[in-house]
């Protein structure tokens, strides 16, 4: 069974390999059937294992897009009396701060250019002079934009103030080097659909086992995003608390083996790679970008639109879509930009061979080439 090709550059789902797809093709099963069970135990042990994890630390399942590992973790991880501060330099840190005021959650905005890394003496300043603060939160690579945040820094920061150091790695995991321990990181997450290149409809958060049981006599705030309801549920029957994706949990398990057959820095330089080529399509069609190369994940690239009158940001998406290739808008307020992702199984000729489309795209539609601003 042969399937379209089709090369996504959104910031996922991203392409998968056909053997990923196929993988979802098995005999129907029963989730709660102990051979189910084996495959969810090695699915956990096999997520800690991509972002270097210890024995101390567990990784526990949930059926939702990305959004879900988010509100789980400020939901959960907030004891009483406490304040979580979320550094906010994003569309995706917005977004936690929207999920803090959802539950009422006592929080502190830390905001910062979209264009720009945190100033680290501020973040110590800020922890410095709020000890009730117990949860730092912040995104690795901030998707809308491309942005790259000092995980490392900030989460040594939160460990000389106690605070538990959280950590949006939906668009870095398994795409990025994560080491837990060397990182400071606490907790992270991600969805099936991004760094391990498997379907939606799968995340996980990796975390210590410790302060995920000591967050049991936290405050409840929810019954399906409660991390320790999870994770207990899982110790006692090695199950999912409620019914899993089952077909998209095999598609993980191939996705996974394929992350380690690849092998994790042949993985990082193909990336590195695809995005290196995004960056030299850009630049030979004239195209800004939006954040400093010096300054971004090396995973995103936001470019601003160009300045004509035939410039149509929906006509060229629909030209290159019929042709094979996804792109998308950016997500930044008061700025008209585009994103190109290098996530996902491609690599430069898939991204040679875009920008030829790409190019056509913008002389069928009279675009000047190179752009102008």
């Amino acid at each position: 069974m042969t399937v379209k090709r089709n090369i996504l550059l959104n910031p996922g789902p991203a392409t998968t390999t056909d053997t990923v797809k196929m993988a979802q093709i098995v005999p129907d099963i029963c989730p709660r059937e102990k051979e189910f069970a084996d495959i969810l135990e090695q699915l956990q042990k096999d997520l800690v294992r991509i972002v270097h994890g210890s024995d101390e630390y567990t990784a526990v399942l949930f059926c939702g897009s990305g959004t879900i590992n988010m509100d789980v973790c400020l939901n959960s991880l907030l004891p009483a009396n406490k304040k979580i501060l979320v550094i906010n330099n994003g569309a995706y840190s917005t977004r936690a701060v929207e999920i803090c005021k959802c539950y009422n959650l006592p929080h502190i905005e830390m905001k910062v250019p979209v264009d720009e890394r945190p100033n680290l003496a501020a973040v110590e300043e800020m922890l410095k002079n709020n000890s009730d603060i117990y949860l730092v939160y912040t995104t690795h690579n901030e998707t809308g934009t491309g942005l790259l945040n000092p995980i490392r820094e900030i989460g040594e920061l939160s460990h000389r103030y106690n605070c538990v150091f959280t950590v949006d790695t939906t668009s870095t995991y398994a795409m990025l080097p994560i080491d837990m321990e060397k990182d400071c990181i606490d907790f992270c997450m991600a969805s099936a659909q991004k760094g391990i290149m498997g379907m939606t409809g799968l995340s996980y958060v990796v975390g210590k086992t410790k302060l995920i049981e000591e967050s049991k006599n936290y405050p409840k705030r929810s019954y399906y995003c409660n991390l320790y309801l999870q994770y207990e549920y899982f110790v006692r029957y090695r199950q999912m608390q409620f019914t899993p994706p089952v077909q998209t949990i095999y598609a993980a398990r191939q996705a996974i083996e394929e992350f380690f057959k690849e092998g994790e820095t042949q993985k990082y330089q193909r990336h590195a790679r695809v995005n290196e080529a995004i960056h030299k399509g850009l630049k030979e069609l004239g195209f800004k970008e939006f954040i400093k190369k010096e300054l971004q994940a090396g995973l995103v690239a936001s470019a601003i639109y160009p300045n004509d009158k035939n410039w149509d940001f929906e006509k060229v998406h629909d030209y290159c879509y019929e042709r094979g290739f996804t792109i998308y808008p950016g997500k930044i307020s008061g700025m008209e930009t585009f994103r190109l992702c290098s996530f996902g199984a491609i690599d430069v000729p898939d991204i040679e061979n875009f920008f030829a489309v790409f190019k056509e795209a913008l002389e069928h539609y009279n675009v000047a080439v190179p752009v102008k601003y």
